[in-house]
């Protein structure tokens, strides 16, 4: 599956009238989400897999092309032990579940981060997932677990030394682009991060510099399909313009 690089500054710039191509999530506030019901932690996170299924449910009835969810970054290996354990059981349980439902749907699921920390089961849990849907056509759903930005930039550039030596020419984005974790997909055009916070912490550092930003304060668990398509409204609402004045963004879209 190429990459679509439409929503990069010099592609063709289309006003933001229509839904996203591709989205992509930082899935915040399970805990909160559990404090407030007086629950352990793991039951917002079990609650959480079911607003998985919702939003993407809602991005294959849409026609969205790409869905990207950041669901374990290499930051939360700081957390209590229990949960981390917690959360690689739920991941391997969910790929078990869930699987297979993806695949006669239509969805091509792939992994994305540094999978050297993950055990044995859950690593090939991932890779039957990933053959499983490799030819399917529909959504292209992304997890990113034990995922960073920084990290991704700095694996691509290790990668791109091995396979592309320097010769001493200057590096450009497009030599590095090919060895970034997502190079598959266009970059996305729409960034959304539940739970009230608004940082982008370390997610997609590089693909989303052109992206629009929207944060709610709504917790992950009870993001539900009512709140993505608020997510979209708003999206749907703004004038994408890439640096550019709005006079020509108007007349690049109409050509």
């Amino acid at each position: 599956m190429g990459a679509d690089r439409s929503s990069r500054p010099g592609a063709e710039a289309r006003a933001a009238r229509s839904d996203p191509h591709h989205v992509a999530i930082v899935m915040d506030g399970n805990g909160r989400w559990a404090r407030q019901r007086f629950l352990p932690r793991v039951a917002g996170h079990r609650r959480g897999v079911e607003a998985v299924r919702e939003v993407v449910r809602a991005c294959r009835e849409r026609k969205i092309g790409f869905l990207t969810l950041f669901a374990f970054s290499s930051e939360n290996w700081h957390r209590p032990a229990d949960e981390v354990s917690y959360l690689m059981e739920l991941f391997a349980l969910a790929l078990e579940d869930e699987v297979g439902k993806l695949h006669q749907h239509g969805v091509r699921f792939r992994v994305v981060g540094d999978s050297s920390r993950f055990g044995s089961r859950l690593t090939d849990l991932i890779a039957r997932a990933e053959h499983l849907t490799r030819e399917n056509a529909g959504l292209a759903l992304t997890v990113a677990a034990n995922y960073g930005g920084r990290w991704d930039m700095v694996q691509a550039i290790n990668r791109m030394l091995v396979e592309r030596p320097p010769t001493g020419a200057p590096i450009s984005e497009a030599d590095l682009a090919p060895f970034l974790a997502l190079s598959y997909a266009p970059e996305p055009d729409l960034f959304i991060r539940t739970g009230g916070e608004q940082r982008i912490s370390n997610f997609l550092l590089w693909q989303i510099a052109y992206t629009e930003l929207y944060f709610t304060d709504t917790l992950w668990p009870d993001f539900d399909a009512a709140a993505f398509e608020e997510a979209l409204a708003a999206y749907r609402r703004r004038e994408r313009r890439f640096g550019r004045l709005e006079a020509s963004v108007s007349q690049a879209a109409a050509g």
